[in-house]
């Protein structure tokens, strides 16, 4: 019954009148209490002076009360600013006991009203004392007995700082959830077995199972302020072995209006984890670069370039023209975009494919800057549909290439991947041939063809931790190619800012390449997926090794055998300088022949084309690797012949 009161109300304030009368209550109390302090028990004092008295200081407590407003402080919350504003009404108090007993002296009010000095400081003392104290005393009355009665969460806070005192006040200053905080944990050595609000520091390694099991602990909550991904990661992999939830606070910039609530501290994720560094962008030059200039961004729906647009949205642009044949994901996020406030944007349905349609386009919004983001990129899917990758990859991009350089436009940026380096399968393949076509074009135009190139991005359509996520919510088993298959990250805001940047720093004919960090072994990924769930491999959730898929490679590059890098003014940017003794004329007509090819359907026609325009393309794990077989017989002949 008690149980039940306690959850159902624990949303519910004391009413400020409630609160105004116990004040003046005990202000009453600690007046005659004054006296008895003075006068001793005998109550040697005139008592009739006490009954005038009384009543008027009754009146005079509710006004200073009143004045400062500090019985509108929730008491549960009570807090520093709660205690000062009793100090100012208590002092309120005193000094209009103080005209009382000055009035009386001077025979404006009746002889009566006249209070001892002693008595006025003697209530001034009790009343700062007893006051305070009873707040206190209701607030921690209040969660002793929703922590005993209610369903209270048992929390372990890991680091011992300021960081974790805002942390503690911020999860039990939460009345929507009963949170009993056990302790806190860290590695400093000169805090262990101190205390903070009387809450113990315990040291991290004696952090264990029997801990965790002796004290029922049921989170742990890491307030460590700017903690490096890598010790991060480190930390939560020691963490999830005990079996307890492990939760983290966000960034201090993420904060709200600089306080911590308590809604923002969610349970660790696995992009919390990778290593990857914030970005610092060059602002001024990005403003500078895209001030009233028209933007066209491909692919606007996607996951690149729907964070594209949301960076771009940022600045002081003239107008966004967004393309993509995907008319759900546009259409959300135009909602999406409208719903912020963003103005001068215009979504538009179509297929880069279609001549016509991209030209009507170029010619009505005529755009200064082309983000091309739009692309086929499932490896195994492009794998046994070639034809359609060549149409979107190659000869798309060929479309609104040539449409940029028609309409004069300022700079086209290219999004590529690293599985345009040394491409093993025909998605990648494509990429490059596109790279090398905007390479060729860059040398007899105006425009600016920039080409960016990066690897796998978090959370994007078709990547492997949606996959993980969907499969852990079925019960498993998680799906890996290859014990052994690594992968670069990105996390799709980096990538994009990243695109943005590079977009506005070349100068034309570059490659750029982002800096990926560490490579990142899936399977350990996956493991590491599964721990954060709350569940244990292989007991909870298995992991099922299927085979390395159609063009898949074990390791992902980034730079191509021949290339060298160049850095930038941004550590995170690098320039690839391959050959430029490429013969473009060559190449472009052998891609004109790719796309007039491509009509035929024909895949083992066009992917050995492709394998033509792209020498160092060699199928992995394809039905296509019989080309390489025959090319490699074919160049061995050749080679006795000119013996």
């Amino acid at each position: 019954m008690i149980k039940d009161y306690i959850i159902n109300n624990s949303h519910k304030h004391a009413s400020k009148w409630l609160v105004l009368t116990i004040d003046v209550a005990i202000t009453i109390f600690n007046f005659f209490l004054a006296y008895v302090i003075r006068f001793g028990i005998t109550l040697d004092f005139n008592i009739t002076n006490l009954e005038y008295q009384l009543p008027v200081m009754v009146v005079i407590s509710i006004i200073s009360f009143m004045l400062i407003g500090s019985y509108k402080g929730v008491v549960r919350h009570t807090g520093m600013r709660d205690a000062y504003n009793l100090f100012l009404a208590v002092t309120v108090l005193i000094c209009l006991s103080g005209a009382l007993m000055v009035s009386s002296r001077l025979s404006l009010i009746p002889e009566l009203l006249n209070i001892p000095v002693s008595i006025i400081c003697i209530h001034y003392l009790l009343n700062i004392i007893t006051l305070t104290t009873s707040r206190l005393i209701f607030k921690y009355c209040y969660y002793y007995i929703k922590s005993k009665l209610g369903d209270s969460s048992r929390v372990l806070i890991y680091g011992a700082g300021d960081s974790g005192l805002i942390t503690l006040a911020a999860i039990t200053n939460d009345s929507n959830k009963s949170v009993t905080v056990v302790g806190f944990m860290d590695d400093n050595t000169q805090k262990i077995g101190k205390t903070i609000n009387g809450i113990k520091i315990v040291n991290s390694k004696i952090v264990d199972r029997d801990f965790i099991k002796k004290n029922n602990i049921n989170e742990i909550i890491v307030s460590i302020p700017h903690i490096e991904k890598k010790r991060l990661s480190e930390i939560s992999d020691g963490l999830l072995k005990l079996n307890v939830k492990v939760k983290i606070i966000p960034a201090v910039n993420d904060w709200i209006d600089g306080k911590l609530n308590v809604s923002q501290i969610k349970p660790i994720e696995i992009e919390d984890l990778l290593d990857r560094a914030p970005i610092a962008l060059e602002n001024l030059k990005i403003k500078k670069q895209l001030h009233e200039k028209v933007i066209m961004i491909t692919g606007a729906a996607g996951s690149i370039g729907s964070e594209i647009v949301r960076q771009a949205s940022f600045y002081k642009y003239k107008h966004l023209v967004l393309v993509d044949q995907a008319e759900s994901a546009l259409y959300d996020l135009q909602q999406e975009l409208i719903s912020k406030g963003v103005e001068n944007f215009t979504p538009i349905v179509a297929d880069i494919r279609d001549h016509q349609r991209i030209e009507i386009i170029f010619d009505r919004f005529k755009p200064n800057m082309v983000f091309h983001a739009a692309a086929y990129k499932h490896v195994p899917l492009m794998e046994n549909n070639p034809c359609e990758a060549i149409k979107i990859n190659v000869l798309g991009t060929r479309k609104l290439a040539d449409m940029s350089v028609k309409y004069n436009v300022d700079k086209f940026v290219f999004v590529s991947t690293d599985k345009a380096v040394n491409p093993t399968n025909v998605m990648g393949a494509t990429k490059r041939v596109a790279e090398m076509y905007i390479k060729c074009l860059h040398n007899k135009s105006k425009t600016k063809f920039i080409t960016t190139r990066f690897g796998n991005v978090l959370g994007s359509n078709g990547s492997v931790i949606p996959l993980f996520k969907k499969q852990i919510e079925k019960g498993g088993p998680l799906t890996v190619t290859h014990k052994d298959v690594t992968r670069f990250f990105m996390t799709i805001p980096e990538a994009s800012q990243l695109v943005i940047e590079a977009g506005t720093m070349g100068n034309g004919g570059e490659i750029f390449i982002f800096d990926m960090g560490e490579s990142v072994k899936i399977f350990d990924l996956a493991k590491k997926m599964i721990r954060l769930s709350g569940l244990n491999y292989p007991n909870d959730i298995d992991i099922k090794i299927t085979g390395l898929r159609p063009g898949e490679k074990l390791y992902e590059e980034l730079l191509a055998d021949t290339e060298n890098t160049l850095p930038t003014y941004h550590k995170k940017i690098m320039i690839s300088k391959h050959d430029d003794n490429d013969d473009c004329s060559l190449i472009m007509d052998k891609i004109d022949d790719l796309c007039i090819m491509n009509l035929f359907n024909q895949d083992d026609l066009i992917v050995g084309k492709l394998k033509e325009i792209v020498p160092e393309y060699i199928s992995k794990n394809s039905e296509f690797e019989s080309i390489d077989k025959k090319n490699q017989i074919a160049q061995v002949r050749k080679q006795k012949v000119l013996v």
